[in-house]
């Protein structure tokens, strides 16, 4: 609700969808509320009315009325920084009077929407149509967002993930995922196998991270969320023993992976494998693996422009058992939830380096 000229008040609504057939989903915002929003996909069309509400008898005069459709990236954490990436606009009324309410249709066709929407942690990537009542002082201005997502074909290539890794004379473990890449309704199945056990292991958690990076330089910042963690065993393992991994993706806010969007951000995810030893040591190894979003069975009307393909990423290959000599990571400081920080070797008299997620 916005104040025009001489106290007239005037609600402005959105109608996107006379049909009532656009799926739509509850959004999550930067303020931590929640609403819900119109699904849209690359090279569909924007289309809909706007209604423009007077509250009380009069008239207001105006300029003119605007309508763009915005996609936009911004730092939450400094607001003035906001990267435009697209910026349709359309003159809906010529310079005049509002006497009565007043409904008016608006078309953006084949839209190219590249990103999927975004709200991470320090960053917001955001489509949205803004309503510009033009005035001869202050602008009347009203927004409406829409959620975008980006669909994927499934990958040609989706090697499983297999690595032995350890500690010299102390722990070997092989651990293998079926596979590096998973739509985000997918099922994570997996094995830890151990080969060598001389800690004393009190328990062993799966969790799974992810890691949002903004900026360049001294401007970087990146944060790190754990969005899900499970106690896949609890009690000393032996020998030979086998832990079989079985995680849904489905009940989890996850989106796909982004990276390296428009130069601004990149968001990646981890499965992070946890031991702790009796004297609440925390041994960690990190995995990246690649999330997507598959089409739902409901098909976008535009299917040809819909699917990204995936590039080869060199984190899919198997890993020789050779190279992954010392590479579980020590967490002395327990209260870090084996995000990497704080890190000291775990092995007595063993300086060798650790492994880390390639950036």
């Amino acid at each position: 609700m916005d104040l025009i000229g001489l106290g007239t008040r005037v609600d402005i609504e959105f109608f996107l969808d006379p049909h009532c057939q656009r799926k739509q989903i509850e959004v999550k915002t930067d303020d931590g509320k929640k609403q819900m929003q119109y699904v849209y996909y690359d090279g569909e069309d924007v289309a809909g009315t706007v209604l423009l509400k007077l509250k009380k008898s009069g008239k207001v005069e105006h300029q003119g009325v605007r309508l763009e459709f915005i996609g936009h990236i911004e730092m939450l954490n400094d607001r003035s920084t906001i990267h435009e990436f697209i910026n349709l606009s359309k003159l809906l009324a010529f310079p005049g009077e509002l006497t009565e309410s007043t409904s008016i249709d608006f078309h953006f066709p084949n839209v190219e929407k590249p990103f999927e929407s975004y709200t991470g942690i320090n960053v917001k990537l955001r489509y949205f149509l803004r309503l510009t009542i033009i005035k001869r002082f202050t602008n009347t201005v009203s927004e409406r967002d829409i959620c975008v997502h980006q669909l994927s074909q499934f990958p040609e290539i989706n090697n499983s993930i297999k690595m032995e890794v350890g500690i010299e004379d102390c722990l070997h473990i092989e651990f293998e995922y079926n596979k590096s890449k998973y739509h985000l309704k997918d099922v994570i199945v997996g094995k830890i196998y151990f080969l060598l056990v001389r800690i004393k292991i009190k328990h062993m958690e799966i969790a799974i991270l992810k890691k949002e990076s903004t900026g360049s330089g001294p401007n970087a910042y990146a944060e790190n969320e754990t969005i899900a963690k499970y106690e896949i065993m609890d009690g000393a393992p032996v020998r030979g023993e086998s832990i079989p991994i079985r995680l849904f993706l489905g009940g989890y806010d996850l989106t796909p992976t982004m990276k390296d969007i428009q130069r601004k951000f990149s968001v990646k995810y981890f499965l992070n494998l946890v031991l702790v030893d009796e004297e609440e040591r925390r041994y960690f190894k990190q995995q990246e693996i690649v999330l997507w979003r598959k089409p739902d069975k409901s098909k976008p009307k535009n299917p040809a422009k819909q699917y990204a393909h995936f590039e080869p990423t060199s984190h899919t290959s198997i890993t020789s058992p050779s190279k992954m000599e010392d590479s579980i990571t020590q967490d002395q400081n327990s209260g870090s939830g084996g995000d990497g920080n704080g890190i000291e070797n775990s092995s007595p008299g063993n300086n060798s380096a650790t492994d880390s997620p390639s950036e």
